[in-house]
């Protein structure tokens, strides 16, 4: 990606970002962009560093292990989210690599990580990942049993920044949106990790404080 390309992109979606938060009575900068270079390479994600992009974020661990510890080195301050699921048997290494863990979605997950985290003294924010269309082929917690999964995070201590959510593809975005609006400020929680590049305008007009976007940012993945 060239660097003109990679400014002009994150100039568009920083633009969609502000012109949708003023539609919400939002403030554009309570809204954190999360550059998902999952499948890129460190040639194709440096530009976007460049640009001035701080926050990325990744599907896999060992993936983000063989790209990012270099690209950190170079740019302190960059910080790295994992997006995708996560198995219980990686909670050490994405403790170790990660600022924030958007995929937590159940109960053994839950204990992994705590394990993680005291061992490694380390507390990266955590999302509770919910099933918002109750689709069996995806990850996240079933609505119902949010509340018990939440308690369980919270007696173990997790730092838990708010609710995420993939609505099901093909389907209008904003019910799916709302509803875990709803169902954070049901539990007091402050954090919305929803919106991808295809909907991510009408995350932010709905609560988004955290919105994916690969595609609008990188291209096709590679």
């Amino acid at each position: 990606m060239l660097q003109d390309d990679a400014s002009q992109r994150l100039a568009a979606v920083q633009t969609a970002i502000a012109r949708a938060a003023k539609i919400a009575g939002r403030k554009p900068a309570d809204i954190t962009l999360i550059a998902v270079s999952k499948t890129h390479d460190a040639a194709t994600i440096q530009p976007l560093i460049d640009a001035g992009q701080r926050v990325f974020g990744e599907n896999r661990v060992q993936e983000a292990q063989g790209k990012w510890p270099q690209l950190r080195e170079a740019t302190p301050g960059v910080e790295l989210h994992l997006v995708g699921q996560l198995q219980s048997n990686k909670a050490d290494e994405a403790v170790a690599l990660f600022d924030a863990i958007h995929g937590v979605d159940r109960p053994s997950l839950v204990t992994a990580l705590a394990k993680a985290m005291d061992k490694a003294d380390r507390r990266p924010a955590c999302f509770l990942q919910v099933n918002i269309g109750d689709e069996p082929q995806k990850g996240g917690c079933p609505v119902a049993e949010l509340p018990a999964l939440l308690a369980e995070a919270r007696a173990a201590n997790l730092p838990i920044a708010g609710l995420m959510c993939v609505p099901p593809a093909g389907l209008e975005a904003a019910p799916y949106f709302a509803l875990l609006a709803k169902l954070a400020r049901d539990q007091g929680l402050a954090g919305l990790s929803m919106g991808m590049s295809s909907d991510y305008e009408t995350a932010v007009t709905l609560g988004a404080t955290h919105i994916r976007v690969g595609t609008a940012l990188f291209g096709d993945r590679a």
